[in-house]
């Protein structure tokens, strides 16, 4: 972990290119989207790619390179090798969770109905078992406290759901003191860890179940992820996914019984993505060799420089504009300008951000810029934002 790691990147632009090629012509602020690769995760990936069309695949080879990958999404997240699956999207490891448990009818799911899909939906599909759906309460969007949590528990309540940090206005709940909590009441933790996993320091000891594509913060390919069970909960969640990988089958003899492997390997039925996976590995090392307290130091600078920006230009800012609970994310609108029309007028000047929307309809400019961007990066954007305004 090196600060000087970061200011080398930074302080040399032909450095900063080579790594990370969109630079060059893109000043991107969407990776609460889809984050662009950096060169050594495409290069990671390409070269299993050339050696899959040069030479025989050794299955037994890549087995042993997919548990260093395992062993390295371990060490990022804070957690055993056992504990973690290498699954992607999200929705597959959450919806693992939510069809693994054994429910009872009237046990209650607590979640936030206003956080991405991914963490709600495989809930409420759990209401053909009887399982009952209980939406957390907040008088601010996005802002989900312990207090809200708490005061949604019930008797019945089996497991909360919640996203580690809101994709609209990107607050970050306090997952530690939440889980501590409900670990005391004997509730299941389950948090789609998306929006912050590559970004901030993730607290795998106060969760029972994690799930995270890896194509956001952690700069990684789409559809390979991290999903993470504890060890006390997998007896109890079992894979609903069966295939040749996952139950035991000496010698690829099927048996006359179900007997699954152990620990979280259970849970990936059977082939995998290794190019991604092999990606994964390069983006978690690159991660980890700036470390991601640092990293999350550089986004609280960026996120104070977006924000007087936004500012001072008469933009109205979604809380939280700062404070523990911040991200990188930043979600605003002006009074003077169609949310549509800003990202418009962004993107023709190679300024990359997102259009969001409320339940109610509203519609924002999301800005997600990750760590190797610039502060030049953020003014930059400020100008172009400020012609585009003089222009409505």
């Amino acid at each position: 972990m090196s600060e000087a790691a970061l200011e080398r990147l930074l302080g040399e632009e032909g450095t900063r290119e080579r790594e990370f090629p969109i630079c060059r012509h893109q000043i991107y602020f969407a990776h609460a989207a889809v984050g662009p690769l950096p060169k050594r995760v495409t290069g990671a990936m390409n070269r299993y790619l050339q050696r899959a069309s040069e030479e025989s695949q050794d299955f037994d080879a890549l087995c042993g390179q997919m548990e260093e990958v395992r062993a390295a999404a371990a060490r990022f997240v804070g957690a055993d090798a056992s504990e973690i699956a290498l699954l992607g999207p999200t929705s597959l490891g959450l919806s693992l969770v939510a069809n693994g448990l054994a429910w009872r009818a009237g046990d209650e799911v607590v979640c936030y109905g206003d956080d991405y899909p991914a963490i709600v939906y495989p809930w409420l599909e759990l209401g053909r078992r009887g399982v009952e759906l209980v939406y957390l309460q907040s008088d601010t969007p996005g802002v989900i406290t312990l207090e809200n949590v708490e005061a949604a528990l019930t008797k019945r309540t089996r497991l909360v759901a919640l996203a580690s940090c809101n994709f609209l206005t990107g607050y970050r709940p306090d997952l530690e003191a939440i889980g501590r909590m409900l670990r005391e009441r004997g509730v299941l933790f389950a948090v789609d860890a998306i929006q912050s996993l590559g970004a901030f320091p993730f607290p795998a000891a106060a969760v029972d179940f994690m799930s995270a594509d890896s194509h956001k913060w952690l700069l990684g390919p789409e559809t390979a992820g991290i999903v993470f069970v504890k060890k006390e909960r997998q007896a109890e969640l079992r894979p609903t996914l069966i295939g040749g990988s996952n139950v035991v089958a000496p010698n690829n003899i099927a048996q006359r019984e179900i007997a699954f492997v152990r620990g979280a390997q259970r849970y990936e039925p059977g082939a995998m993505n290794y190019a991604g996976l092999f990606g994964l590995e390069a983006a978690l090392d690159l991660q980890t060799e700036f470390g991601v307290d640092i990293i999350a130091d550089r986004l609280r600078k960026l996120k104070r420089a977006a924000v007087e920006c936004l500012q001072s230009l008469g933009c109205i800012l979604l809380p939280p504009a700062e404070g523990p609970n911040s991200s990188s994310i930043t979600t605003f609108s002006h009074p003077a300008s169609d949310s549509a029309e800003i990202v418009r007028a962004l993107a023709a000047e190679r300024v990359i951000a997102s259009l969001r929307f409320d339940r109610a309809g509203n519609s924002y400019v999301r800005i997600s810029p990750h760590f190797y961007n610039t502060l030049e990066e953020i003014e930059g954007m400020s100008e172009v934002l400020e012609r585009a305004l003089k222009a409505c």
